[in-house]
């Protein structure tokens, strides 16, 4: 907002009722419709999940937030296999602002996650496997980027150092002796399908880890000085526009300017002659009257 009036600040000096005015009218509307635009996608909510795991055992204890810097008025919804776009509240969940608990989740709480706004701008979707087996699979329940660590756990009810047999896309990787894996530094090719198996107690549901490619820079730039970083990718425009307004007044004023007059003094030359042509005036006159 301080931006933008700013920018108002900046077009008040032009008049708006002539054709220049007008000109910077369609500048500042622009201006404001990009900076809202790079203002509103900075503006999205990201959903996370406690115990942060995609698979989860039947009654345990679940809570989701929308966390965003604003006050957009997030809120939670999820498609399940026997509803779609419920919002917390309605049927399902106990609604606390933009966080939503559940205190005892079943299998058909199984489905996706995301938050909402009420302009309808969407967040990230958390996918939520709730089963009633003796094993489940702790996956990360957001995407792992390229180059970091994925953490894998496999566990029961009653134990969680276990050991298990992990498989992804349906082949096996390999056995670790306390239940946990890790796969270091991974790459686009590690997403896929994840499970494990106890062979005391059984195998887990299968997951989903996506990893998404690493970002160019991994530093976080306050969101005035991103949005300072976009307006000066437009500057061009503006200052071009500025010097377009300046030269048409000075076009239209210098129309209204006086033609000036140019006299010049004679030369000797032209003295000289107009001495002579005078004599000889003069003699003839006198021959005249002589």
């Amino acid at each position: 907002m301080v931006v933008l009036a700013a920018l108002s600040q900046t077009f008040k000096v032009l008049d708006v009722t002539s054709p220049t005015g007008t000109m910077a009218q369609t500048s500042l509307q622009w201006l404001i419709f990009l900076t809202s635009l790079l203002s509103s996608t900075t503006n999205q909510a990201s959903l996370t999940v406690s115990p942060s795991s995609s698979q989860m055992f039947r009654g345990q204890f679940v809570s989701l937030s929308c966390e965003d810097d604003s006050s957009a008025g997030w809120t939670l919804r999820r498609n399940t296999t026997r509803d779609t776009r419920t919002q917390c509240g309605a049927d399902w969940g106990i609604s606390a602002g933009s966080s939503c608990k559940i205190s005892y989740v079943v299998p058909e709480d199984s489905g996706v996650y995301w938050c909402e706004s009420r302009e309808g701008a969407t967040s990230n979707s958390i996918n939520i496997t709730v089963t009633d087996g003796p094993v489940i699979l702790q996956s990360p329940v957001l995407p792992v980027t390229e180059g970091e660590d994925l953490n894998l756990h496999c566990k029961t009810e009653t134990s969680s150092n276990l050991p298990a047999g992990f498989y992804k896309d349906g082949s096996f990787i390999r056995t670790e002796p306390a239940g946990h894996m890790t796969i270091h530094h991974v790459s686009r090719s590690d997403e896929g399908l994840y499970k494990c198996l106890i062979s005391s107690d059984g195998e887990s549901p299968s997951s989903w880890v996506s990893v998404t490619e690493k970002p160019m820079t991994t530093v976080h730039f306050p969101l005035v000085f991103r949005l300072v970083c976009h307006l000066v990718v437009f500057c061009p425009y503006c200052i071009s526009t500025l010097i377009m307004v300046s030269l048409y007044r000075h076009r239209t004023t210098g129309k209204g300017l006086p033609v000036a007059t140019v006299t010049t003094s004679p030369t000797q030359a032209e003295e000289g002659l107009d001495d002579e042509y005078e004599n000889d005036i003069t003699a003839v006159t006198r021959e005249h009257h002589f």
